[in-house]
């Protein structure tokens, strides 16, 4: 069956038809990331539809951030995001290496620090009380995607200081390692604009929105040990969430 003969018989509307094809070819990688997607009219004639239907098509698509174009050059594919699951506590690594990507950690710095009030607050401590400050540069396939920074009990970090935190997730290391079963965290995400420090780490335009999250995880009888700041590049990572109408009826 051919591509029109199968929009030609569908209830669907020809546009809804036309961007699902597409995206579907897009996510097979029939068209790889930044390749340039033939012209509207090649389009129309293999689905056999108008170009106001394939420009509604591709409107849509570059709304869902799976397309781009360039004034003067055409339209072609975005690079797909990488995308955590929200509905469960684990670590950046330990998310993306069970999706099949590559990760690798740049530990710029691993030191004790005076806790900020914000800190403190979170962790359970006084104000300036001595913390463990870890800050890495993490890579997805090559690329960096996020700075981390994340704030311990100073005898946690210490004990972090002989790990190998370039390859291995902290949240293993605590579960694994050290015997700290985690327990929930609670999230606050936002966006910020990226200062000369966020832009260098990142290798973006100083002033680029990036994703901002406040992470305070706590153990498994909900005492708060290890509070981060997660800034990741807007275009090149997401998170995922299902929330419910109503919530589940307890068992």
């Amino acid at each position: 069956m051919s591509a029109f003969e199968a929009i030609a018989h569908s209830p669907v509307p020809l546009y809804v038809q036309v961007k699902d094809r597409l995206r579907e070819r897009i996510f097979d990688g029939t068209y790889a990331a930044h390749a340039q997607l033939p012209p509207e009219s090649e389009l129309g004639a293999v689905f056999g539809v108008s170009r106001i239907t394939v420009r509604q098509a591709l409107s849509d698509l570059q709304r869902e951030g799976a397309i781009f174009k360039i004034p003067g050059k055409g339209t072609f594919v975005a690079k797909k995001k990488a995308a955590q699951e929200l509905t469960r506590l684990e670590g950046f690594a330990e998310a993306m290496t069970r999706k099949g990507y590559a990760i690798y950690n740049r530990v710029t710095g691993h030191r004790s620090v005076p806790a900020t009030p914000e800190v403190a607050e979170r962790l359970g401590v006084e104000p300036g009380a001595a913390v463990s400050e870890i800050r890495r540069i993490r890579h997805l396939d090559r690329e960096p995607v996020s700075l981390e920074i994340t704030y311990l009990p100073e005898e946690l970090g210490e004990r972090l200081r002989h790990e190998d935190l370039s390859n291995r997730d902290i949240f293993l290391i605590f579960e694994n390692d050290f015997g700290i079963p985690l327990g929930h965290a609670d999230l606050q995400i936002g966006a910020v604009s990226a200062d000369s420090e966020l832009a260098a780490a990142l290798q973006v335009a100083e002033g680029s929105a990036l994703l901002r999250i406040e992470r305070l995880t706590c153990t498994a009888e909900g005492k708060p040990f290890d509070f981060e700041y997660l800034y990741f590049r807007s275009e090149a990572f997401q998170y995922h969430l299902r929330i419910a109408r109503r919530p589940e009826a307890s068992a």
